[in-house]
């Protein structure tokens, strides 16, 4: 059965005649779990999620949450952990980024994703893979992307190897360069000497969005 928070969302996304994957896109969801936030299949919602669709719906979040719009004395945002969330700008998406093996880039305008505005980013890509995991990075996140052609030891790249692509921990050491996943099922790469010349660093990750399912 669904709660009054389902019911709410579902009304609200009407009243503001939205689609529910123009919600699910602005939340960075996929459209399904939109459909069971509403549907009452998923029941306990984050408090973050309840916040950004609030100010997605311009209503509070204690109308979302069915207490009472002016009597209530809960003060949402008092809640220990609760933060509010940054305001957004959009940032193009341009295709898949490998966590695994390269893949063939996908240079390709993908629509928009909105992206914190005090991260810097120049665009994103969808991750594919788990060899970044430990990273906490998982297939399907969308990853921000600051273009620029070197990083240092340490930070996680998006690089292009002979025309493909991939997203490693980056190490150099002169003319000795390590790709490193951040899971011990797949093993480091180096490239010595003159096999540098097939890589390209395309940007720093500077930041990602998970889905919740």
């Amino acid at each position: 059965m669904s709660s009054i928070l389902n019911i709410r969302i579902k009304e609200q996304r009407l009243k503001n005649k939205l689609t529910l994957l123009e919600v699910a896109n602005r939340l960075g969801i996929k459209e399904a779990t939109m459909q069971r936030y509403e549907s009452g299949v998923i029941k306990n919602i984050s408090h973050d999620t309840i916040l950004k669709l609030s100010q997605i719906f311009g209503c509070t979040p204690n109308y979302l949450m069915g207490w009472d719009e002016e009597g209530s004395n809960i003060d949402y945002l008092s809640i220990p952990g609760i933060m509010p969330l940054p305001k957004t700008v959009k940032r193009p998406r341009l295709g898949q980024i490998a966590c695994g093996e390269p893949i063939m880039t996908e240079e390709n305008f993908d629509g928009y994703d909105d992206v914190p505005d005090n991260i810097a980013c120049d665009f994103t890509l969808i991750c594919k893979g788990d060899s970044m995991i430990n990273a906490r990075i998982h297939d399907g996140d969308i990853v921000y992307i600051k273009q620029q052609p070197t990083v240092e030891n340490g930070q996680i790249a998006a690089i292009m190897i002979d025309g493909e692509t991939t997203l490693k921990r980056i190490y150099i050491d002169g003319d000795r360069l390590t790709i490193m996943p951040e899971n011990p099922a797949y093993k480091p790469h180096v490239y010595i000497g003159e096999e540098l010349n097939k890589i390209r660093i395309i940007g720093r990750a500077t930041g990602f969005t998970s889905y919740l399912d």
